[in-house]
C-alpha cells in the first residue's frame, strides 16, 4: 500500500486535471456502490505505474477490501464527482468491479431498513 505522504489529495491537484476536463462519468455509479479491484486491475499496470497516481491509489485501496464510492472520495480528499469519473473509467477498463445497491421500492420496508442499517454500520466504522 502507498505511504501516507503519497496519497493524492484534491488540495494539491485541480479536479479537472485529474479527470482531464471531464465532468461526466462513463457509467453512473451510486454514492453507496461498493468497489473492488479486479484480477485484471491487480495484474495490469494499475498498481504498478501503468496509470496515474489516482488510479494506482484507488486500485491499492480497493484491493482485497470493498470500499464505497463515498469512502474512496473521502480518503482521496477529492470531490465525489471526480472520484466517480475516475472509478467509472477504471470499471469500464475492467480494472475495478462496481457493485450497485439494490433498488428500493415502497412495498418492501425490510430491504429499506437493511440498507439503512448497513449505511449506519459503515459510518460507525469510519
Amino acid at each position: 500500500m502507498m505511504a501516507e505522504r503519497d496519497e493524492p489529495t484534491g488540495a494539491l491537484v485541480r479536479p479537472y486535471a485529474v479527470t482531464r476536463g471531464r465532468t461526466r462519468p462513463r457509467l453512473e455509479i451510486a454514492l453507496e456502490a461498493l468497489v473492488e479491484t479486479t484480477v485484471r486491475g491487480r495484474s495490469a499496470g494499475a498498481t504498478k505505474g501503468g496509470q496515474g497516481r489516482e488510479h494506482q491509489y484507488i486500485a491499492a485501496l480497493c484491493d482485497g477490501r470493498l470500499q464505497s464510492l463515498a469512502e474512496i472520495a473521502a480518503r482521496m480528499q477529492l470531490p465525489l464527482g471526480v472520484a466517480r469519473v475516475l472509478i467509472a473509467d477504471m470499471a469500464a477498463d475492467g480494472l475495478l468491479a462496481v457493485y450497485e445497491p439494490t433498488s428500493l421500492d415502497d412495498t418492501n420496508d425490510a430491504v429499506g431498513t437493511e440498507l439503512l442499517e448497513r449505511v449506519l454500520s459503515g459510518l460507525r466504522r469510519l
